[in-house]
């Protein structure tokens, strides 16, 4: 965040916070902002000022009467659900000179999201007369199985298919598909994704080789699991660290607000006073609330510090600029710079969304990420227990997460000397104030394996809608040379396809 990263409307952000170690949510990986964006002038002023080369309604909808279960062949596996993918064929060169595919590989939310916020394809197809198709994750949007989504997410018997290695077959199987329909065997596929979905772009060109020349995984932390990286020199290490650098007294701020909300919720009517304070939007049973709303602002402001304002320098902003010193007075000014005025805040009204829904299961089955907090953060430090992990999502689902899948799978320890004897085309593109770059790829492994990656960049930056008018240099910059990358990719594959047919 996804993709990852980014900036519309969706569900309220859920993430595991430091402050509480009962909560079972991990950061979303996602393009999209999430609802921390609604409503305030960063979000507003993006919106006006960005917009996709190519407009939805040029995408025509499709849907694929796709494999329940890839893997096995029990009777049930061979039912089939409606997968949805929309198509563009306004720049395709066509079938009879192999023009290229670019595909976006969908994360855990409805694909209209991305249609309106992933420029890259729609800015580059026109260049390299490629076709662009967009496909819908299982489970998410319209791409439902078992005819609805209560029943898909009934319980572990509805939702055991719901996972990373079924999605990528998936995918393989709708651009197969697509390929023979359009008579383009031998058109070269580009697959590109954001946060969990350019997880996905990477596994694929691993797995699926046959099927995609290339990948572009923006803000993809592969290396995020099974402790490759520690979980306490991670994610909120980067969010510590955006926040430090934006303000020193900020910084010192936010970290020593915890204990004055703990000390004062102690108290008689502490919790009350937090509650007006805070302008929550129903009263605090527990400190707890308040501190995981607070911790979840300030991660998803570093998550998603885009440019031309800087979501961490907006709260940083508040904070600084509040009148008093009152600690608390501060914090509050700073939740209010970043969201803008609202009626309440904390506790706010939600409805669980497909999003949540579906990326609780998730992050409870094969997308176990291990966040926790070190000593030197701003955030209470926090050990991540993963016996604790465990027996939650136990508790929650009747099953336990398989923590060690995803290294087993598709590999992540040892990477360097794992991929560059085999793999090949992969583009490991990241924004370094983003806290998901910590578990991403950030040298190159071989001369087809590259990281690009900028000092100031954020959660899939790279791959969101271009602005001609305040995108920097630097991000300009990264997207070129991505694109140059994909173009030698391409020449290559032409080369080659030319003298074989000879």
């Amino acid at each position: 965040m996804s993709l990852l990263q980014c900036l519309v409307l969706i569900v309220s952000l859920s993430i595991k916070t430091s402050v509480s170690s009962a909560h079972l949510n991990i950061p979303r990986l996602s393009p999209n902002g999430g609802t921390f964006l609604r409503g305030n002038y960063f979000a507003h002023d993006q919106q006006k000022t960005m917009s996709a080369a190519d407009p939805i309604n040029d995408f025509e909808t499709f849907y694929y009467n796709q494999t329940l279960d890839h893997f096995n062949f029990r009777p049930d596996s061979f039912s089939t659900f409606q997968q949805r993918y929309l198509i563009n064929f306004k720049h395709w060169g066509g079938s009879n000179v192999s023009a290229p595919i670019f595909a976006y590989l969908g994360e855990e939310e409805a694909i209209d999201v991305d249609l309106s916020i992933v420029g890259f394809l729609s800015e580059n197809a026109h260049q390299f007369q490629a076709l662009q198709i967009f496909i819908e994750h299982r489970y998410y949007g319209k791409s439902v199985p078992f005819g609805s989504r209560e029943e898909a997410f009934q319980n572990a018997n509805t939702l055991g298919y719901f996972n990373s290695a079924q999605a990528l077959a998936d995918y393989a199987e709708v651009l197969i598909h697509v390929k023979k329909k359009l008579h383009a065997q031998h058109s070269p596929v580009i697959v590109i994704g954001g946060s969990y979905g350019g997880m996905l772009a990477s596994w694929f060109r691993l797995k699926y080789p046959h099927v995609a020349l290339g990948a572009l995984a923006s803000s993809a932390p592969i290396r995020y699991f099974d402790n490759i990286v520690p979980p306490e020199d991670g994610y909120y290490s980067i969010v510590t660290k955006d926040f430090k650098e934006a303000s020193e007294t900020c910084y010192q701020t936010i970290k020593k607000s915890w204990s004055e909300i703990d000390a004062i919720a102690s108290q008689p009517q502490g919790l009350s006073f937090l509650s007006e304070k805070f302008h929550t939007c129903r009263p605090l049973n527990k400190s707890s609330e308040l501190k995981n709303y607070l911790d979840s602002l300030y991660s998803h402001a570093a998550q998603y510090d885009s440019p031309p304002r800087y979501p961490v320098t907006f709260v940083c902003g508040g904070i600084d600029g509040a009148s008093g010193n009152d600690t608390l007075t501060k914090i509050f000014a700073g939740v209010v710079a970043y969201t803008g005025n609202r009626s309440c805040y904390v506790n706010q009204p939600k409805n669980l969304s497909e999003t949540g829904m579906g990326w609780s299961w998730q992050t409870c089955s094969d997308m176990v990420i291990p966040i926790g907090v070190g000593n030197d953060s701003m955030f209470p430090a926090y050990q991540f227990d993963l016996k604790d992990y465990i027996k939650s999502c136990k508790a929650q689902y009747g099953v336990p997460p398989r923590p060690h899948w995803a290294t087993t799978y598709f590999g992540g320890h040892d990477i360097k000397l794992a991929l560059e004897r085999f793999a090949s085309n992969i583009i490991f593109s990241n924004g370094l104030r983003d806290p998901y770059s910590s578990g991403g790829v950030l040298e190159d492994i071989s001369d087809t394996l590259v990281a690009v990656h900028t000092k100031n960049g954020s959660h899939c930056l790279d791959i969101l809608n271009a602005n001609s008018i305040t995108d920097p240099g630097w991000l300009v910059n990264q997207r070129k040379i991505e694109v140059k990358i994909i173009k030698r990719w391409i020449a290559k594959y032409y080369a080659d396809l030319q003298a074989f047919k000879k």
